[in-house]
């Protein structure tokens, strides 16, 4: 077992350690759904490959997800089975606001980009408080000016944003701050805070929406396929509001509550499969009459039949029409309470719509609901105090707790399970034989399905192996214990490739980046103590120095190269493929980087034979 790493014994730090002991399951919910799912390789069963255009933007609303979901500054479990998070809708816009949007890699000018504003304000690594914003315009959202703007745009033009286009001016917004905090593992509390920066009232739809992943229709049986789940609506005695409850295989049983301030209106709420609307996508696979659009139709086309009429389904939404005042926010209030994995409940029964006399609530919203938020907040505060050295300034110490909440917010709940996609699922349709040949054939063994660190969760909502690096040496401050098990992750069978390579991104898995896996492990090292962890590294690290050593260059000097190896990411040529019109491209940063590796592993082994002469 490794030593103990949290000396400092804040409660934030007490939570981490009976995490780390299994004590406790502080880190089964988190700030893990994604920003992006559509446009990825992961969802991509195109005939060409072409994943930006396989599954847009335009179609996120109405087709099930295979491999993931996406939501606005969302949460889900650690298996991305049920999901959380709000949809807004400014009276204005076509389509409810219930993810980002951004521009496609062809679209840009400089590339995919994000055009919303939003900010990642706080986090503990447990997620026992976390906080977001998102600014939504009061006018209508300009999607088609954002997209044709810069579609005319050179790259040596810059890039037309939310802000040019005058979607905030005269303060036309609302900022929407989106809170959550834990009472225990498995009790999560959900605070939305609306307020309205213009100068007149304005109308917003507030939907908060609960869901899960759609994992029944494919017809496969590897691990993350499960029977379909259930949400179903009950009117337990004294709450007019109503409670929905989950019920899931694995996940267990679950209740959602919603309030509006503080007083006991009932919302209006909806219910949907999340599934695909065959109208829209004729062939694709569906099981029901309800689609994962129908709150889409309904609140913006005013289309009742789109929603189930009776109260059930694995999509459920509390829909509430408010005005907010200048100055006078508008504050609603969630609760997603369950009872552990594979749990059920004793006084709910999983089938029927009659809430038995016997039935005991697993929480509500009471009085104390915003004090466990006042002390998960003050708890945060004393965390990043005993983490942050105290010899910054109150700027400096801000600005590395907004980055460390970066970080975390950053962290996402990853799915590719390379030979299923590859063979496409039972129930899918006929794929070519070419796709068996095609991206990331070789590395049929990958099988992720973990909460990974990523680059960022709209622009890169996929793990690159030497960024992820990068990240664990300052996320090894805060939370070494998930440091050191994601650096471990990628040297897994299930990830490394057999021939020791460490996977790189989805898009091409065996692009070669440089070898700096070994150094971060050294730097988490130093930081931990944690010599069992370093022994583990290093075993396996030994294969990827093995597979590194035989690329070599192509005149036989025994000099490294190939690869995406430079220190950004600008090239005047793509350096993972054959140059243009043939020819040999003459680098010298590969062999810098294996020097640097090999003084990376001898570190690492001098550390090792102080206490084993096999390292020696």
């Amino acid at each position: 077992m490794s030593p103990s790493n949290y000396h400092d014994q804040t409660a934030e730090h007490a939570r981490l350690e009976q995490s780390s002991e299994r004590q406790a399951n502080w880190q089964r919910w988190g700030t893990y759904l994604s920003e992006r799912q559509w446009g990825t390789v992961r969802e991509d069963y195109s005939d060409n490959q072409e994943a930006w255009f396989f599954l847009p933007h335009d179609h996120a609303r109405s087709r099930a997800y295979r491999w993931g979901e996406d939501g606005l500054l969302g949460i889900c479990d650690r298996q991305g089975r049920l999901c959380f998070s709000f949809a807004l809708w400014n009276t204005r816009d076509p389509i409810l606001k219930e993810r980002l949007y951004g521009l496609s890699g062809p679209e840009g000018n400089h590339g995919e980009d994000v055009k919303e504003s939003y900010y990642y304000v706080d986090a503990t690594p447990t997620c026992s408080y976390a906080k977001g914003v998102y600014k939504y315009p009061q006018s209508r959202f300009p999607y088609e000016r954002l997209t044709d703007v810069n579609r005319t745009r050179s790259r040596l033009e810059p890039e037309f944003e939310l802000a040019d286009s005058g979607a905030f001016d005269e303060n036309g917004y609302f900022d929407c701050q989106i809170e959550y905090a834990k009472e225990n593992p498995d009790d999560i509390l959900i605070r939305l805070t609306v307020h309205n920066r213009g100068t007149r009232p304005a109308v917003i739809h507030l939907l908060p929406q609960l869901w899960f992943h759609n994992s029944w229709v494919w017809g496969c049986t590897h691990d993350g396929c499960a029977a379909k789940p259930r949400m179903r609506l009950i009117y337990p005695e004294n709450e007019p509001a109503g409670v929905v409850i989950c019920d899931h295989e694995t996940l267990g049983h679950l209740e959602f509550r919603v309030q509006n301030e503080l007083d006991l209106e009932s919302p209006e709420w909806l219910f949907t499969e999340n599934e695909t609307n065959t109208s829209r996508h004729p062939g694709a696979l569906s099981a029901g009459s309800h689609f994962k659009d129908a709150f889409h139709d309904y609140i913006v086309q005013g289309d009742k039949s789109k929603v189930n009429p009776k109260p059930f389904g694995t999509k459920c939404g509390a829909h509430f029409m408010v005005i907010v005042h200048p100055n006078r926010p508008t504050v609603l209030r969630c609760r997603l309470t369950g009872l552990g994995e594979n749990s059920k409940s004793t006084s709910v029964p999983l089938v029927g719509d009659k809430t038995p006399q016997d039935y005991q609530p697993l929480a509500t919203i009471d009085e104390r609901f915003d004090e466990i938020f006042e002390i998960r907040k003050k708890e945060a505060d004393e965390y990043y105090q005993a983490c942050i050295p105290k010899e910054l300034s109150q700027d400096e110490k801000l600005v590395a707790r907004q980055a460390y909440a970066g970080l975390i917010w950053t962290k996402q709940f990853y799915y590719y399970v390379v030979d299923a996609w590859m063979q496409g699922d039972p129930e899918g349709r006929q794929l070519p034989s070419s796709r068996l040949q095609g991206r990331n054939a070789d590395w049929k063994h990958l099988f992720n399905r973990d909460v990974i660190s990523m680059p960022d969760k709209w622009e890169y909502p996929w793990y690159a192996a030497w960024d992820l690096a990068f990240h664990m040496i300052p996320m090894s401050r805060i939370d070494p214990e998930f440091a050191k098990s994601q650096l471990l992750l990628f040297l897994r069978e299930w990830y490394m490739h057999p021939n020791g390579q460490i996977p790189a991104y989805e898009w091409a898995l065996s692009d070669v980046n440089p070898p700096v896996h070994a150094w971060a492990c050294w730097q988490v090292y130093q930081q931990s103590g944690d010599r069992e962890f370093l022994a583990r590294t290093f075993q396996k690290l030994l294969l990827n120095f093995t597979w590194w050593v035989n690329r070599k260059d192509t005149r036989g000097q025994h000099v490294f190269s190939g690869g995406f190896l430079g220190l950004d990411n600008i090239g005047v040529f793509d350096r993972s493929a054959p140059l243009p019109g043939g020819g040999t491209l003459d680098q010298a940063d590969a062999t810098a980087w294996m020097a640097f590796y090999c003084g990376c592993m001898l570190q690492m082994a001098l550390e090792l034979a102080d206490d084993s002469q096999a390292y020696s």
